[in-house]
């Protein structure tokens, strides 16, 4: 299996499973490129690993896994970072027999809107069918752990990101400033800071729940106080950055940055975004249609982000499949553990993916401006005097 890599200068290195075999089963991340003399401790990851923990309400998995992790690398006898590779792991602490032998019961037949007939066509009958292995949502502990690390670094620089559930089966959130969804970031279950608007969005996943069904939602991530110039003008657009580290993620379906899809109804001097002086002698901008991207390359506005996640395949309604071994159509209605809805946990997904593309595009823009010999006018105007 390849392409568990993410990352050029800050490079995150994931594998485990959602079950794996016998004891001390999980999931690690190794993440190069961590600067040494950092306190980071096992606290700091396990407060972004709780985010996305399953077992803790009505609206995710009923899986009882604590997550707990433990850093095995790249900590000195003094707690610090010592430049090495960070080393964090995290056991598989509920992969009971019972929930072994259900999907066994079907291992054969793949569950539609799963990866899992992508997997036979690439491993054959050898694919990981207990819990859908690297195709699992549980996958994302590792890019979690590591995304940790990378907000951690990006802290020292004043970066925030933050992502929220804006829209749930067709409810969506009102426009809210970034003050307020600070505010109102992880008040409810779904993680909606519209409050009013979240309670509809539970309701109508727990009749949807009730059903045997599952729900789809928009995740939007919002970056804040990036520094203008971070992105390289082609292949590696600080957007095309973030679409593959977003894209990465399983229950991906769509993206879009600023106004997104909306540019395609409007005109030039309606998506043209105005920019001004501000008194110290900074460039801003009126609007934010771009999405704090021109050319790919960040402009310092806030970078906004939507992203499509499909609903949870998995579901106890009925449907057609097709038996791998013995090629032939069958009737399929699985019994397992899911989520009703991923958007109430996948935006810890989402963030940690986002810092690790943004801290790594960081780390490329630094290294160029101590090479380039700018003026320093634009130095000024990047914030790198």
């Amino acid at each position: 299996m390849l392409g568990n890599s993410f990352g050029r200068i800050f490079r995150v290195t994931t594998c485990g499973e959602s079950y794996g075999k016998g004891k001390g089963s999980g999931l690690a991340v190794i993440v190069d490129g961590v600067p040494p003399g950092l306190r980071i401790s096992r606290e700091v990851i396990q407060t972004e690993l709780d985010k996305r923990r399953p077992g803790l309400g009505k609206f995710n998995s009923p899986r009882k896994e604590t997550d707990q992790c433990e850093i095995f690398a790249g900590i000195g006898q003094d707690g610090v970072t010592t430049g090495a590779p960070l080393g964090i792991i995290v056991y598989n602490v509920d992969t009971k027999k019972i929930h072994i032998e259900q999907y066994r019961q079907y291992k054969d037949v793949f569950r539609p809107g799963h990866a899992t007939y992508s997997f036979f066509l690439k491993y054959g009958e050898a694919q990981d069918w207990c819990g859908a292995g690297r195709a699992s949502g549980r996958e994302t502990v590792g890019r979690v752990a590591g995304g940790a690390v990378a907000k951690f670094i990006l802290a020292r620089e004043g970066i925030e990101i933050l992502a929220y559930t804006k829209e749930c089966l067709g409810i969506r959130a009102r426009d809210m400033s970034w003050d307020e969804i600070k505010k109102n970031y992880r008040k409810n279950e779904i993680n909606c800071p519209d409050l009013e608007t979240a309670k509809k969005m539970e309701e109508s996943v727990a009749e949807i729940k009730a059903e045997g069904d599952t729900a789809g939602g928009i995740i939007e991530a919002i970056v804040h106080n990036v520094p203008p110039g971070l992105g390289e003008p082609v292949f590696d657009k600080l957007s095309a950055t973030i679409a593959h580290a977003v894209c990465s993620i399983g229950a991906v379906k769509g993206i879009e940055f600023g106004a997104g899809f909306r540019v395609g109804s409007m005109k030039g001097s309606e998506n043209n975004d105005q920019p001004y002086m501000t008194k110290d002698g900074k460039v801003r901008f009126r609007t934010n249609n771009a999405g704090g991207l021109l050319g790919g390359i960040s402009n310092g506005e806030d970078i906004v982000v939507r992203i499509a996640i499909k609903p949870t395949p998995t579901i106890s309604i009925e449907q057609t499949s097709i038996n791998m071994k013995k090629m032939r159509e069958e009737k399929l209605k699985p019994i397992t553990r899911r989520d009703p809805t991923l958007v109430g946990r996948i935006y810890a997904v989402v963030e940690a993916m986002i810092a690790i593309a943004v801290l790594d595009s960081l780390y490329m823009a630094r290294a160029y401006d101590s090479l380039a010999n700018l003026d320093e006018k634009w130095l000024r105007l990047k914030g790198r005097l």
